[in-house]
C-alpha cells in the first residue's frame, strides 16, 4: 500500500485526515511515522503559499507523496482576519486562541466567519516536487461561548446555520461539510490516479 504522508503534527488535524482518506488504498503516515523531523515557518500571506512550501519541504525530504493544508477563521468583524495568522492569533505561547477570538468580538453584533482550508499536494519528482492545490470553505458565525467537546481549534466557537458548533457534530457529519472534508473531496480523485499510477505493473 501506498503511503502519503500527511505533513502535520497536530494530531487532532492528522486523526481528520486519517478519517478523510480512510477509503483511499494508502497508508496515511505523520512525519513521526515517516522518521521526518522537520519545522517548516509560514510566513506567507496566502493559504496556499504556506501549505505549498510546507508540502514541498516534508516531499522532498520524505521521497513521500505529501499532502500540507493551511487553514484558518475569517471574521467578518475583523476585517476577514486573523485568516492565514489563525495558528498564532493571540501570540506564540497562547494556549486558547478560541476565547481569545471571542473576546475580540464582545459586542459584535455582525458574526458572520466562515473557515477556509488549502491542500497542497506534493508529488514527488526531479529535481523539484510539484504541486496541485484544491480548496474548500465553510460558512457559519461566531457562537457567543464555546460549546462542544469534538474536534480542536477553533471548532467550539464555530457556529453552523443549524445552531450547532463544528464541536459538537458527530465526526462523521463534520467530515462531510467541514472546510477540511471538502478540500479533501476535491483532491481525493487525484490522489487516487496517483496512487493507482504507483501501483501499476512496470
Amino acid at each position: 500500500m501506498t503511503d502519503l504522508l500527511v505533513a502535520t503534527n497536530n494530531p487532532g488535524k492528522l486523526a481528520e485526515f486519517r478519517r478523510l482518506l480512510a477509503d483511499l488504498p494508502v497508508r496515511v503516515v505523520g512525519p513521526a511515522e515517516a522518521g521526518v523531523r522537520l519545522e517548516v515557518p509560514e510566513p506567507h500571506h496566502t493559504y496556499a503559499e504556506n501549505a505549498s512550501e510546507k508540502a514541498q519541504a516534508f516531499c522532498r525530504v520524505s521521497g513521500l507523496l505529501t499532502l500540507a493544508d493551511d487553514s484558518g477563521i475569517e471574521v467578518a468583524a475583523l476585517g476577514w482576519g486573523p485568516g492565514v495568522r489563525s495558528a498564532r492569533f493571540g501570540g506564540p505561547d497562547l494556549e486558547d486562541r478560541a476565547g481569545h477570538l471571542l473576546g475580540q468580538l464582545d459586542g459584535a453584533s455582525d458574526r458572520r466567519a466562515r473557515m477556509v482550508c488549502w491542500l497542497a499536494l506534493a508529488i514527488p519528482a526531479s529535481p523539484e516536487p510539484g504541486i496541485e492545490l484544491f480548496s474548500g470553505v465553510m460558512e457559519g458565525v461566531v457562537a457567543d461561548a464555546p460549546r462542544g467537546e469534538s474536534g480542536f481549534g477553533y471548532d467550539p466557537i464555530f457556529e453552523l446555520p443549524s445552531g450547532r458548533t463544528t464541536a459538537e457534530l458527530p465526526e462523521g457529519e463534520k467530515d462531510r461539510m467541514s472546510h477540511r472534508g471538502r478540500a479533501v473531496a476535491a483532491a481525493r480523485l487525484r490522489i487516487a490516479e496517483l496512487v493507482s499510477r504507483n501501483r501499476a505493473p512496470s
